[in-house]
Parts: structure tokens; sequence; C-alpha cells
């Protein structure tokens, strides 16, 4: 069974940093595009930022300049780095997977479209 774990998330003040990491457990092959979407009290859930399996990586406008996502294709991570945090920020972030490719037992298995649990993270003022 194919799991996305988040950690990472808490309080920081505005101005602050804060990091969020998602790590896939499983037997896993490959795993295509990874993603971080959050959600405010309120509010739709949004992409925030995407890194395909080439290390090519896209930004919401509000976030431009500020975020970094990252990952480690040998430790099947993913990596959130936010810096210059403000209140609007406040959100759960959650890790999204488009495809991951798992294989146990001589056979493989497919998942798309994975989620983690998510975790929160508040920005005071």
């Amino acid at each position: 069974q194919v799991q996305l774990v988040e950690s990472g998330g808490g309080l920081v003040q505005a101005g602050g940093s804060l990091r969020v990491s998602c790590a896939a457990s499983g037997s896993i092959l490959s795993i295509s595009t990874m993603a971080w979407y959050r959600q405010a009290p309120g509010k739709q859930r949004e992409l925030v930022a995407s890194i395909t399996s080439g290390g090519s990586t896209t930004y919401a406008d509000a976030v431009k300049g500020r975020f970094t996502i990252s990952r480690d294709n040998a430790k099947n991570t993913v990596t959130l780095q936010m810096d210059s945090l403000n209140p609007e920020d406040t959100a759960v972030y959650y890790c999204n997977a488009d495809r991951i490719v798992s294989a146990t037992g001589g056979s493989w298995w497919e998942y798309s479209d994975l989620w983690g649990q998510g975790t929160l993270v508040t920005v005071s003022s």
C-alpha cells in the first residue's frame, strides 16, 4: 500500500519561514508530478506549487518568489520551503502525487491522484 505522509507544519510569525515535507511510503518504482495544495478555512483547495519527475516547477502567483518546491527522487520525497510567510498563507497544506507505480511480489500497481492527510500551517500577524 502506497501512502503520502506530510510533516513539518506548525505556527510561525509573519515574515518567518517554515518547511513542509512529504514522503511516499511503499515499494515505489516511480512517481510522476508531485505537488503541494492548500486549503484555507472557508476556501477551496488551490494549487501552490508542482514539480515534475524531471524537476520542472510551477508556482501559484501568490507564492512566486517566496516558496520553493523540490524533490528527492531517490528518497521519494517532496519539500516545500516557505519564506516571507504572511497570514494569508495560513491553511492546511496537502501533498499530491499524480501517478505512482509500485511493485510488490512480482506484480506492479499504479496509483493515481494520491493525497496526503494534510499538515496545518498557521502564520500569526
